[in-house]
Parts: C-alpha cells; structure tokens; sequence
C-alpha cells in the first residue's frame, strides 16, 4: 500500500472542531471556550481546548500528561495551547515552560516579561524608522525596451 506525503505534517490542527452533533447529526454553533452546541436537539460538543478547559475546570490545575490521559487530547496540542496563552500553569508549579529567547521559566506564552517588552521594543523602532526612501522615476512617462536596436521580424 503507498501512503501519500501529508503536506505540513509537522504542524497540529489546533482548530479540530467537531463537524456535527454526535447524537443527531446536527449542525453545530460555537458557544465558547471550545464548546459547540447542536442547533437540533442541544447537545454540548467540544473540540480539543474544549476538552483541556473543561478537564481544568472541572479537576483544578493537573499536568499535561493527567490532562492528556483523561481528555484524550495530545501532548504536543496541550503545550501550544500553553504557548499561545489559551491555558496557563499554575503559580508554584514544580514545571514550566521555557522563554524562547532567554530560556528563562515561564507559565504560558512563547516569551518571558523582560523578553517581549525587549522584542516589542525592537519591532517599536523598525516602525517609527519610516518607510525607505523610493527610488526617483526618470518622470517622463515613456515606456523603455531593451534591445530596442534589433530589428524585428
């Protein structure tokens, strides 16, 4: 059997919503934090952060692996989620995850304070540099060829 290559594969589908209502088949409307509800008979559907915050708001705070055993969610999706601020580690963790620049332990994000004030502080000044000056057109309007010697036939 020949396996086709996935394309990106290397990235997870953070956006796996659920396509419609398990008991139904109904059509579903997102009613926050990774709930769907079914327009049809009203049964509650989750996609994968729907699960975590559900699992964290249900439980308390628990590690990623906890997490993911009981949600059925993956390791990897857990930790973006945390990277991308959707959900954070407790205060006092004996875990954390690392400042991308500095290394440095850090609840949730990609960047500690220090880091992204020094980051947003560097895009800051590209932006108030202006913009680079444009290159004087020769102001005649007429079109130029090269080559324009050749004779064509």
């Amino acid at each position: 059997m020949i396996e086709k290559p996935v394309e990106n594969s290397h990235r997870l589908n953070l956006d796996s919503k659920p396509s419609a209502c398990t008991k139904c088949h109904g059509e579903l409307q997102y009613i926050g934090h990774g709930q769907y509800k079914c327009d049809t008979c009203g049964n509650i559907e989750y996609d994968d952060f729907g699960k975590v915050y559900k699992y964290i708001d249900d439980n308390g705070p628990s590690s990623a692996i906890v997490i993911a055993e009981a949600t059925g969610v993956q390791i990897d999706k857990i930790n973006a989620f945390l990277r991308e601020g959707r959900v954070e580690i407790p205060e006092g963790s004996d875990v954390y995850i690392k400042c991308e620049r500095c290394g440095r332990d850090i609840r949730f994000g990609r960047f500690c304070p220090e880091c992204a004030a020094a980051l947003s502080k560097q895009l800051k000044g590209v932006f108030e540099a202006g913009e680079v000056p444009k290159k004087k057109s020769q102001g005649d309007g007429k079109m130029r060829f090269l080559g324009k010697d050749k004779k064509r036939y």
